[in-house]
């Protein structure tokens, strides 16, 4: 299956870039490029790609802002962020805006095009950096992760929050059936019924409400 990707960034030469780099990937296909949020708000509206590739700060509507209105408006497009920036601020108001991934612009090729397909098909993704800098923000929870998770959200039975916390570590469903000792279809019905009571639509706003 060929995954449609729309490229968006205000530099020019970063967009053509890209656009060779996904070009050479037999399973991607780019179907257009915009040089602002709101350019890219009114191409998905017209033709809905699988992935958007975001830059986050731009002149005019930003990618935060873009990301918002887009996964709003259509919640089976997903956001991939890629940019220069791997702050603190920046990857969690990314991930509060909808983004499903968050890569920095030292990714290579097959980095890239891993990310595009693994957020396309539903997973969260991030490079190793911001990977870190997560995993180092839910280390700093004044309580302990497991203690802090369930207090937190009083709603989720005791399971449903192991699996939450798992799943703000960034662990996916394979790795959490093996962790709690559960069957592959067990997790993932898991991961729907925590989604459903959160009200979130992805991993990654999951991740983004547990960073809060």
């Amino acid at each position: 299956m060929t995954i449609r990707v729309l490229v968006v960034d205000d530099q020019a030469i970063v967009r053509d870039g890209l656009v060779t780099v996904l070009s050479l990937v037999p399973d991607l296909e780019v179907v257009g490029e915009a040089t602002d949020g709101a350019e890219a708000i009114a191409m998905v509206a017209v033709d809905p790609p699988d992935v958007v590739l975001m830059d986050l700060r731009m002149p005019g509507t930003d990618g935060p802002t873009a990301t918002a209105t887009i996964t709003a408006a259509h919640p089976d497009v997903a956001v991939l962020v890629l940019t220069t920036y791997a702050d603190d601020d920046s990857i969690v108001g990314a991930l509060r805006a909808g983004a499903r991934g968050y890569l920095t612009k030292d990714a290579g090729r097959a980095e890239l095009a891993t990310a595009v397909r693994a957020v396309a098909s539903g997973q969260a993704t991030f490079d190793a950096g911001v990977g870190a800098r997560l995993v180092a923000r839910l280390g700093d929870a004044p309580a302990p992760a497991p203690l802090s998770v369930r207090d937190r959200f009083p709603g989720l039975t005791p399971r449903e929050a192991d699996v939450l916390e798992r799943v703000a570590d960034g662990r996916t469903n394979p790795e959490i059936a093996a962790e709690l000792f559960l069957t592959v279809p067990t997790v993932k019905s898991y991961v729907n019924q925590v989604f459903a009571k959160l009200g979130v639509r992805t991993r990654a706003e999951a991740v983004a409400l547990v960073l809060r």
